[in-house]
Parts: structure tokens; C-alpha cells; sequence
């Protein structure tokens, strides 16, 4: 039965790798330097390459290009010789993402007498009985969001409008939701009038220096133009639920927006797009001044330049929030992006209903998705052949929980504008509300809630900002049997994209894991009956004080045991579990000292506290391996 078991889970993996497995573009590949001068180094590369490499796009800012390649040259031939080149610190294939949104069978709906068509305002209002106005209706859940409205500070400076890039589709910024409230972003370097009388909105001219022509409203990286105009209605849902969030966004009479759009579009009509202009777009928001990224999007291919360019947000203290994904797998275990990259700032996010049921579509993970979100039935903005101002429908998926824990990002940003990006995304975590279908498939077991992210932001608008240094280097991802303790997502080939050599071609990987089968079915089975017989981590002994910080409060606990992966210890207060603490740790002589975030667990059997580490930095796992040579083991 055990054999039968295992077999069956592997075929399960199986199955569902292949259904969500990513493609690459073919002809082209996105290539990392080495060396301080960028520019030199590039013009080797191509010297050397000659007329088999073509410049395509750059990306001075991370030291990266986007190759096209000549006929005949393969992704991962030319991977492998860029591999040997000194010059190059690493080289990947162009993957392929797509929107994280649940596309329903029409015939379902109908049978369900359900109703994915569109709708105008004066409909919703009619259909709801309402004269002026639906209230917050654009999910049913319990997440307090007319409360939160009541508690946001009215700041009358524009500067008091938070800026959310929301990379995707692109937005139809003529939709009445967004016109009425002023909510699209403009870059004030491109708008008015330039020094011949013209309007600089459309004169030709990169006005601010940006190296964008007219971006006055943003851009449109899938087809290179100033025009980031949605034509796949994505985009613009999205946007709409993260405005949502300030404000009721079906009134008749609609008031400023606390929240602005910077709308990025790089995906097509069909909702699927490339890492080297979702690079290209984190690289444009994090230049113009976005303080948060919406991702609504994601794949199963790990890329190094997309996590060098998400490090690079979260050094510009940024706060990335992305979809966790739609395929009701656990991302501990099956990897997603952007959503599964341990950045400190990023808050990956999963989707329950109205009634907080965990979403059946949603991806989850203990160690890897952050919180949840309302992500099914969402009622929010969509452009409409019919109407110019857009109309409104109904959308399920990790795409719409995603814009919503943007949208209360944003307010967070505004009402407590000194706190880091990383302390946002703990707040946020920490405010939310503890519902029985997240447990145990969040970090935070957690369900959002706005109005006690806005009160608890308020709280913290003096609090001076904290953010811990953070290394997306290549090949630094956690080794698998550390992926628990640091929230890694399993190991990576040579740069991240394939094994040196080019790796597996694509065609060939499924019959190669199924001739495996029988091999892996055998190693599982003897990897499963000595686990219980072992710690993942040795522990040992090492009885001190400890200062633990939940959000501004501080305790002192009393340690017992230690290891690379988490700690345990006693605490005369009474902790939740899950909760997200930061740990000032002494070395056993005090010579030392780090610092060590992770959340709450608690030992039923030890009646014990205990610290699950996340995302620790490899100094700090030095540190502890050092310290732990002098100690004993614990039983």
C-alpha cells in the first residue's frame, strides 16, 4: 500500500509539472556580465560573438542584455558558450510567463447559472437596490474595508498618493474608475509644455531623460511604445481592486484616489509574456518612483536575472506583492515565480472566498506563501468594446488576492510613509486575521484585514525603518534540505536556467522522469522510513536569555536548544502561532551577536516555544554552525 501511495503522489507530480510547465522563446537569451565596466564587457562578447549574437535590449542598471540569436543557433548551445565566457557572471533562456487568473468554461457557468458577462454601473446599483452607490462590493469577505476607510489620515499633498506599478496586461486608464479619481500615474517629467510650446505629452522628445519617448503614463514593454492600453482585460481588473481598496470605486460621486496606477503592460492580449520585459518593467518602476509592484503573474521556471531585478526593488525599498499561483499545488514543494523568491520585501499570496473558505484553485505553502487573500468572485474594472469608459465584471484567481494585499500595502505606505518595504510586508502579515481554512498553508496563517493594517499602521507612523541586507547572488538559492528552515524552493543548475552543458531538452524531460520512476519510488521509499528515525537539523543544547520583537513589542525569552533551522525556548507570555518575530541572538560567550527573523511554532509534546528561521543569511548560518561546534547535542 505504501508502494501504491507513492507511486500515485509521483504520477500526481508528475501530471501536474507537466500541466503547468514553462516554455521559452525561442532565438533569444538574457545574459549577466561580469566586471565593473559593463560596456567593455559587452563589447567584447559581441566581438567575439560576431554577427551569431544581436543586441537586443539592456538593462544597464543590473548589468544584463537580452540576446537575439542568429538561425540556427540553439538556447541552450548558446547558453553553453556563454557559460565559458569570462565575461559572463551567468545566462538563461527568455521564459515565458502568463497571468494567474482562472478561466471558467462558459458552458459551466451557464449550467451553474452563474454570469461572467459584463455589467454597467447603473446595473450593478439596480441589481444590488442601491440609489448612489454599492459600498465596498467588490468581495464579500470579512476584511473591514469601509472600517478602514474611516481610520486613513487625510493628507491633501499629491505626494501623499502611494504609487503601484501594476506590471501585466497593461490598464485601460480611460475607464470611469480611474478618471473620476485621478488615480493613473503621470510622470510630471512628460507632461505640460516643453520650451518650443508644445505639449509634452506626445512631442517626440524624452523629456525627463528616462530613456523612454512621451511616457507620461507609463509604458508598453511588449510592443515598445508609450501606449500601455490594456487589451486583455487582466490588467485592468487588477488595477481596480487595488484602487478598490481606498475607496468605493462604484459610487456616482467618486473622490481622489489615495492610490496611484502606473501601468506597465508586458504581457499580450492572450495574458502571457516574457521575463526580459517583466525585468524591463520592475527596472521602470523601481526608476520612476513606484513604492509598490503588483505581480499578478507567474511560472515554474526559476530565472536568476528576474530574481536579481526583484533584489534590485527591495534594495529601492520597494514592496513586491505576486500571485501564488492557480494550481492547487504546495509551493514548498513545486516552485512558482516570482511569487516563490525568498525577497524580503515580496508578499506572496493565496486566495480563500467571501466566506473564507481556502480557494480550491489556489496555491499554497507553509514555508513559501506569506498570507491569503479574497481572490474568488471579484468584482472590479475590465475595458468593454461597448463602452468607453469600461464596465465591470466578475474574476477569480491568485491575480485578484494579489492586487488586494497591493492595495493595502499602499495605504500601509501612506499612513506610516518611514517604515521599509520589509516592515510593511511584516505589518501587513501580522494584522491580519486568523481563519481556519489557511491554517497551515500560509507562513502567517492569516487571512488580510484593512482596517487592522491601517490601525496598526498608524501605530508604527514614527517608528524609524529597518530593513536586513539581502544577496540574490547566483546559485544562492536554499539547498533542498534546508528548505523549511530558510524557505528555500530546492537547488538550480548553472545560473539558475539550465545545467552547464544546456541541460535536458525540453521533449525529453517527462520520459526521462518516468523511466526514473521505479528509481525514485525506491529512494523515496528508504528517504521516508529514515526521516522519522532523524532531525532534518542537528539541535543542541544552549540555555540563555533571548530578546524576541513582535511588531513594537519586545520580550525577553528564555532559550533551550538551538540549530541551523530554528531555535526553542520559553516565554511567560502567551504567543500566537505563526506570528512573524525578529531575534537579537547572543553566541554562547558573547562575543557575537546576529539577528534572526522567523514565526512561531509551538511544541505540544515539549510544551515549548519554538522559532522556525526564514530567510537566513549565510553569515548568520556560519555564525550558528560556528557557535554550535562548542555545544552538546540535545536528545
Amino acid at each position: 500500500m505504501r508502494y501504491q501511495r507513492l507511486t500515485l503522489l509521483l504520477w500526481t507530480f508528475l501530471l501536474s509539472v507537466m500541466a503547468h510547465g514553462q516554455d521559452y522563446v525561442p532565438g533569444e537569451v538574457i545574459v549577466k556580465m561580469k566586471g565593473k565596466s559593463f560596456q567593455t564587457a559587452t563589447q567584447k562578447l559581441l566581438g567575439k560573438a560576431g554577427p551569431s549574437v544581436s543586441l537586443k535590449a539592456s538593462f544597464p542598471q543590473l548589468g544584463m542584455h537580452k540576446l537575439g540569436l542568429a538561425k540556427g543557433l540553439t538556447v541552450e548551445q548558446t547558453i553553453q558558450e556563454l557559460s565559458q565566457d569570462p565575461n559572463v557572471e551567468y545566462a538563461e533562456p527568455n521564459y515565458i510567463v502568463k497571468k494567474a487568473t482562472i478561466e471558467i468554461d462558459p458552458s459551466i457557468l451557464e449550467s451553474a447559472g452563474a454570469d461572467q458577462r459584463e455589467f454597467s454601473r447603473e446595473e450593478l446599483l439596480e441589481a444590488s437596490g442601491a440609489v448612489e452607490s454599492l459600498g465596498f462590493s467588490q468581495n464579500l469577505a470579512e476584511v473591514d474595508v469601509e472600517q478602514a476607510w474611516t481610520e486613513l489620515t487625510s493628507l491633501s499633498s499629491n505626494s501623499s498618493k502611494t504609487v503601484v506599478a501594476v506590471i501585466d496586461t497593461g490598464v485601460h486608464y480611460n475607464h470611469a474608475a480611474f478618471v473620476a479619481t485621478q488615480a493613473i500615474w503621470s510622470n510630471v517629467g512628460e507632461v505640460g509644455l516643453d520650451s518650443l510650446g508644445r505639449d509634452k505629452r506626445n512631442n517626440g522628445i524624452d523629456d525627463d531623460g528616462n530613456g523612454f519617448i512621451d511616457d507620461y503614463r507609463g509604458w508598453n514593454f511588449y510592443s515598445d511604445t508609450n501606449n500601455p492600453m490594456d487589451d486583455g482585460r487582466h490588467g485592468t481588473h487588477v488595477a481596480g481592486i487595488i484602487v478598490g481598496v481606498g475607496l468605493d470605486i462604484f459610487a456616482s460621486t467618486l473622490p481622489t484616489s489615495r492610490i496611484q496606477i502606473m501601468p506597465l503592460k508586458f504581457m499580450g492580449s492572450d495574458g502571457s509574456g516574457t521575463t526580459s520585459d517583466a525585468i524591463a518593467a520592475i527596472n521602470y518602476a523601481v526608476a520612476n518612483g513606484a513604492q509598490v509592484i503588483n505581480n499578478s503573474w507567474g511560472g515554474s521556471s526559476y530565472s536568476q536575472a528576474l530574481h536579481d531585478a526583484l533584489k534590485l526593488a527591495y534594495d529601492n525599498d520597494v514592496v513586491l506583492v505576486a500571485a501564488a499561483g492557480n494550481y492547487a499545488m504546495n509551493n514548498d514543494q513545486n516552485d512558482m515565480y516570482p511569487a516563490n523568491y525568498p525577497v524580503p520585501s515580496q508578499l506572496s499570496v493565496a486566495a480563500t472566498s467571501d466566506y473564507d473558505n481556502f480557494a480550491s484553485f489556489s496555491n499554497f505553502g507553509r514555508f513559501s506563501v506569506h498570507l491569503a487573500a479574497p481572490g474568488v468572485g471579484i468584482l472590479s474594472s475590465v475595458p468593454s468594446l461597448y463602452s468607453p469608459s469600461g464596465t465591470w465584471t466578475f474574476m477569480s484567481g491568485t491575480s485578484m488576492a494579489a492586487p488586494f494585499v497591493a492595495g493595502i500595502a499602499a495605504l500601509v505606505v501612506r499612513e506610516a510613509p518611514n517604515l521599509s518595504a520589509y516592515q510593511v510586508k511584516n505589518l501587513i502579515m501580522n494584522s491580519g486575521d486568523h481563519v481556519s481554512s489557511v491554517m497551515g498553508k500560509t507562513i502567517s496563517e492569516r487571512r488580510v484585514n484593512v482596517n487592522n493594517s491601517i490601525i496598526a499602521a498608524k501605530a508604527e507612523v514614527s517608528t524609524a525603518g529597518y530593513a536586513p541586507n539581502y544577496l540574490a547572488a547566483n546559485n544562492s538559492r536554499t539547498p533542498a534540505s534546508e528548505s523549511s528552515a530558510k524557505g528555500g524552493c530546492g537547488t538550480i543548475g548553472s545560473g539558475g536556467a539550465l545545467p552547464p552543458g544546456g541541460g535536458v531538452p525540453p521533449g525529453m524531460l517527462p520520459a526521462l522522469i518516468l523511466s526514473l520512476l521505479p528509481v525514485l519510488v525506491y529512494f523515496l521509499i528508504r528517504a521516508r522510513a529514515k526521516k522519522s528515525s532523524r532531525r532534518q537539523f542537528e539541535r543542541f543544547v544552549m540555555k540563555s536569555d533571548m530578546r524576541i520583537k513582535i511588531g513594537e513589542r519586545e520580550l525577553v525569552g528564555h532559550m533551550q536548544t538551538i540549530s541551523v533551522g530554528g531555535l526553542s525556548f520559553e516565554a511567560d507570555t502567551l504567543l500566537e502561532k505563526g506570528g512573524v518575530v525578529t531575534m537579537q541572538i547572543s553566541s554562547p560567550d558573547g562575543s557575537e551577536q546576529v539577528q534572526v527573523q522567523g514565526h512561531i511554532v509551538w511544541n505540544e509534546a515539549n510544551h515549548k516555544y519554538g522559532v522556525q528561521f526564514d530567510n537566513v543569511r549565510d553569515g548568520v548560518v556560519e555564525s550558528i554552525r560556528h557557535w554550535t561546534k562548542r555545544l552538546a547535542k540535545s536528545g
